[in-house]
């Protein structure tokens, strides 16, 4: 009986805790008051009374405060796809590369307790100017026409990595050699010819897919007539010629790894390589023969790597 008595004691206690642990609890996240007084401050590298955009560099300091304020992001033109960089200082050195003159509108959404947020924008005109090293004018195009193909026999022909500054190659994946013959083989046979219009002192690029163009599908190219939806593949695409300009690269990758040599394409009918939204084309490496160049990939955070060879 004694024995029993304990044994029913004990389970007591034991429904007293899981009941006492049980009982509501209630926490409170304490104020939740959005950010406010954001401040956007930018300096155009070079501003002075002679200079009222900017040395031409296209360089802009930009920083942001805020009350109330845990994170910064920001997007650097609304004339652009949103794509809003996290800020872990609130601070960046923003380099924009159109040629000329050019109004962005800068966007910066800051991030307080519990998942409040506000917004705030702030316009600022920048003057870029630009020359391409003549070098890289002469290679690319002959200092006349030169086309160019992508070099199937190479490894890493194409690749994908993260797309940060911090990441210079395609650490993700790579292309074997020959590798999207069998499903693809569009990739191979599409030309793209690089012109010096020297009349004009302009530049063209001439797409050729006899074969159709390797791309993506629906949101994910700006090519004309492909279709809504699909997988990655080779689809009907007429080509296409536009202009392009030669731009200082925006990524901010160093000069070991990089000319600091963009190719922009005008437009949106127009890609090397591969179907890409971005149209903004980096120049790792670039010789008579041989081109290695980085693009934005369409998804989000991918970076895309294409090695050409010229004909």
């Amino acid at each position: 009986m004694k024995n029993n008595f304990k044994s029913l004691a004990g389970i007591l206690v034991l429904l007293i805790i899981i009941f006492n642990s049980c009982e509501k609890k209630e926490y409170s996240l304490g104020d939740l008051t959005a950010p406010s007084n954001i401040v956007i401050t930018t300096e155009l590298v070079g501003q002075d009374a002679a200079n009222p955009n900017g040395d031409g560099s296209g360089d802009v300091k930009i920083s942001v405060t805020a009350d109330n304020a845990l994170s910064y992001k920001v997007d650097y033109d609304a004339n652009t796809p949103v794509d809003l960089v996290y800020l872990p200082t609130g601070t960046i050195t923003k380099k924009y590369t159109t040629l000329g003159l050019n109004t962005y509108t800068i966007t910066v959404v800051v991030y307080g307790k519990g998942g409040t947020s506000s917004i705030a924008t702030k316009d600022i005109s920048v003057k870029s100017d630009f020359t391409a090293d003549p070098t890289i004018v002469t290679n690319l195009t002959g200092d006349a026409s030169k086309t160019w193909v992508v070099d199937q026999s190479v490894a890493g022909h194409f690749g994908v990595g993260p797309w940060p500054a911090s990441s210079v190659t395609p650490e993700w994946w790579a292309a074997a050699i020959n590798e999207k013959q069998a499903c693809c083989n569009c990739f191979y046979t599409a030309t793209f010819t690089f012109t010096k219009v020297a009349a004009s002192n302009t530049y063209t690029l001439q797409v050729s897919t006899p074969d159709g163009a390797f791309t993506k599908t629906g949101s994910l190219t700006t090519l004309p007539g492909i279709p809504g939806s699909g997988d990655e593949g080779c689809y009907s695409y007429g080509g296409a010629t536009s202009n392009f300009t030669f731009v200082p690269a925006s990524s901010g990758i160093a000069s070991s790894v990089s000319t600091q040599t963009s190719i922009q394409l005008e437009g949106n009918t127009t890609f090397i390589g591969y179907g890409a939204l971005q149209k903004e084309y980096e120049i790792f490496t670039l010789t008579p023969t041989f081109m290695y160049l980085r693009v934005q990939g369409t998804e989000t955070g991918n970076a895309w790597y294409l090695k050409l060879k010229s004909l």
